[in-house]
């Protein structure tokens, strides 16, 4: 797992706007037209349809879609009673889980309300608010009363996910696991360390999948719950079914099932060599588990194992549930998430897991193959398939057992509903980051003496994508890590005007006399502009001794053109080089070029321009549908644009007549797929929704890319370079530090390519 250092997780949620989610408008308000309807006085109209009909607050209102988070903050992650103000970043972060998942909005509360009865009424008093309740990191036994009373008293769904998540992500785990030893659930001996909120809804859900209590021993602090012991709640008593106590070492004994929800080290490689044939081992204390992966591997090497953690095969994450059994509920608008939807849940989730992976979902994760077996019992928590299949499964359950009260009435319409809901935008650059940390590269950054490029430099080699070179001055480049505390330890720094790298300057700087001899240098000349670091990073390259390089951050993209072009050069084939940008939106990622290099390209330009975008998009699984822009719609007005988009769109459909693209046409027809398809049903774009733009020349690219960063607020990939020999990338002057993060897996991965 990638280390996450203090300071970046604090100057990650306080940078910019303080936190992680806000409140967007939904319709129009530029207008005092639209303030009227807004607010007063139009807003008297749904205000009066909901008070004859309280239904109709679902069709005039967010409610359908918005969910409350809500703790006290007695009992948080791994940190305790810590109070309500000191919850607020993690429910935040569940908002931000649910809105990235599923689309479902969320009001994030902190209620200073340690008193059971007064955070039920609190929560009872607001319900009406939303469409239904998310209970978070409350404390037992407090949080059983809370939740029972709840779900009793209200008619909107209400879960506590630290009790029903884990619960319904390992009961999937378990029937897979189960299925591939060959053991029946009703036989099977379950021993369990933890019996907080969570570990108790995990058993009771094991219970209603058919195992037996009677068959289950459960562990707390004091030893096994059993009926000697005195000193049980109500909630420990139910578990407590063994007349004496048994030691914990003991259980393990032909055990077939070991479930921890405890803490790390209290598990030995003794205990899992006790057990069955097959074992099964859900080791889910967080962040280390009751024995590591390779200790009970090492011992068991017929085992099913489990953990929470994403560095190991088979993590248990409540991601894979929370959000679709919301979505699913909410869309019925159930009055409950009762025992028959968190089963559907658990089967869908099982069921997705012996499905046929994705290749976008193997390549995420840096596989050469993902199936159904040992290491793969649950779904990843990256599949996009969970959505359609955990949502629908909810939604009806919910209907077959009478709490929905809007029914689904076509089942393919919501599949494909559920399967528009979100683009690709956070699945996108997650798949990036994963298929670059599966083989990283040695990456040159030629500005190492740049703070923001040191501090992209560690948290790129920390998540595992990069191993960094740095070029520049040693003290400099020393004197900035130490004051800065960055940790590169396994960096290497370079100074290329050094006395120590006066041969490896002969070596790079003959190579390029070589490429340059007839176009205007001598081999001295050749030799002395190796003491330029860009001259000198881009021959690591070309010579093998680097794999990629990023530059550009501290000058402008055009003075980094000619020397990158000069040393590297062209790809065979290729006659020009473009810049592609990605601009990440809630339609889904959205790939603009060319925005850097070419100032007017021709129509073959642009016809070979658009050719080798539309490889670069498919390196990254997405289907490219590109639409080549101008001030014309299909001839509609004349000039040199338009014609000359239309002469390249005449050249790609003719040579390359599976490409997915049309044109010229106006930008707001390339982004509306209805209004496209009402105009110009004949195009090939129409009902199709376009995810690539062609610019005519590099004014309109650039200037659309720029204009459109800034107001869409949205994370921003590039530019990337594309049509040189080798991988090297130039930054946008005064890039941040995420956005040279999100170059250097772009480089990394175009490398491995």
């Amino acid at each position: 797992m990638a280390k996450v250092r203090k300071q970046e997780a604090l100057d990650y949620h306080s940078a910019g706007k303080p936190g992680k989610i806000e409140v967007v408008p939904t319709k129009p308000y530029a207008s005092q037209r639209d303030l009227s309807l807004a607010y007063s006085p139009g807003v008297a109209e749904p205000c009066l349809k909901i008070a004859e009909n309280k239904e109709d607050v679902y069709k005039y209102t967010s409610k359908a879609n918005l969910v409350a988070v809500i703790s006290n903050g007695t009992a948080v992650l791994g940190l305790g009673d810590i109070g309500p103000e000191a919850s607020k970043p993690v429910m935040e972060g569940k908002g931000l889980l649910f809105k990235i998942f599923a689309d479902i909005d969320v009001f994030d509360i902190e209620m200073d309300a340690s008193d059971p009865e007064l955070f039920i009424q609190t929560v009872k008093a607001i319900a009406p608010t939303f469409g239904g309740i998310n209970l978070e990191d409350i404390k037992a036994p407090e949080a059983f009363e809370i939740e029972k009373r709840l779900k009793e008293e209200l008619d909107i769904p209400v879960m506590h996910d630290d009790q029903h998540g884990t619960a319904i992500i390992s009961s999937a785990a378990l029937i897979n696991a189960l299925e591939l030893a060959g053991k029946e659930i009703s036989a099977v001996k379950i021993v369990v360390s933890g019996a907080g909120a969570s570990a108790m809804s995990c058993v009771k859900l094991y219970i209603s999948l058919g195992a037996k209590l009677e068959n289950i021993l459960m562990y707390d602090s004091r030893g096994l719950l059993s009926k000697a012991r005195k000193d049980l709640d109500q909630y420990k008593d139910y578990f407590a079914i063994h007349e004496n106590d048994i030691l914990f070492e003991k259980a393990f004994v032909g055990a077939d099932v070991f479930l921890g929800l405890s803490r790390s080290g209290l598990v030995t490689k003794s205990m899992i060599s006790s057990m069955s044939n097959d074992p099964i081992v859900f080791a889910l204390a967080n962040p280390e588990p009751e024995i590591s992966y390779k200790d009970a591997t090492a011992v068991r090497k017929d085992i099913i194992m489990a953990t929470g953690r994403s560095d190991h095969p088979n993590q248990v994450n409540n991601v894979l549930g929370f959000p679709f059994i919301f979505r699913g509920a909410l869309d019925v608008r159930a009055t409950t998430i009762n025992e028959e939807m968190k089963l559907a849940a658990v089967r869908a989730i099982a069921v997705l897991a012996k499905e046929t992976i994705p290749e976008e979902v193997i390549q995420a994760y840096g596989e050469k193959n993902i199936s159904f077996g040992r290491e793969q019992i649950i779904p990843k928590p990256l599949d996009p398939r969970l959505i359609h299949y955990v949502a629908p499964a909810v939604a009806k359950a919910a209907m077959d057992s009478g709490v929905a009260k809007n029914p689904i009435l076509s089942w393919d319409e919501y599949e494909a509903t559920l399967k528009t809901r979100l683009g690709l935008d956070n699945k996108l650059l997650r798949n990036i980051t994963s298929k670059a940390q599966e083989n990283p590269k040695k990456v040159v950054f030629a500005e190492g003496d740049n703070i923001q490029i040191l501090k992209a430099a560690q948290v790129s080699y920390e998540e595992g994508v990069a191993y960094p070179i740095l070029l520049g001055k040693r003290e400099k480049i020393e004197d900035l890590l130490e004051e800065y505390g960055i940790d590169l330890p396994e960096k290497t720094v370079i100074d290329p005007k050094s006395e120590e790298e006066e041969q490896r300057r002969i070596t790079y700087g003959k190579a390029f006399f070589e490429k340059r001899k007839r176009k205007g240098y001598t081999e001295f000349e050749a030799i002395q502009v190796m003491r330029e670091r860009n001259h000198f990073g881009s021959m690591m390259v070309d010579s093998g001794h680097a794999d990629t390089m990023i530059t550009g951050v501290t000058r402008s993209y055009r003075s980094f053109i000619k020397t990158v072009l000069q040393t590297i050069g062209l790809q065979k084939d290729v006659n020009v080089v473009a810049g592609i940008y990605i601009l990440i939106t809630k339609r889904g990622p959205l790939f603009l070029a060319d925005t850097t290099v070419n100032l007017n390209p021709t129509a073959e330009q642009i016809a070979e321009i658009t050719v080798n975008v539309a490889k670069t998009i498919r390196k990254l699984k997405i289907t490219p549908r590109i639409a080549l822009l101008s001030y014309s719609n299909f001839g509609s007005s004349p000039g040199e644009d338009p014609e000359k988009m239309s002469a390249a769109v005449k050249i790609l459909h003719t040579k390359h007549p599976n490409l997915i693209v049309d044109g010229e046409m106006q930008a707001n027809f390339a982004l509306n797929s209805e209004m496209m398809l009402e105009k110009f049903p004949f195009s090939h774009l129409a009902n199709k929704e376009v995810n690539t733009l062609i610019f005519p020349n590099l004014s309109a690219g650039n200037i659309a890319y720029k204009m459109l960063q800034q107001m869409l607020e949205g994370e921003a990939i590039g530019p990337i370079l594309i049509g040189l020999k080798k991988p090297i990338h130039i930054l946008q002057l005064g890039s941040s530090v995420r956005e040279i993060i999100n170059m250097v897996k772009i480089a990394v991965i175009d490398a491995q390519n």
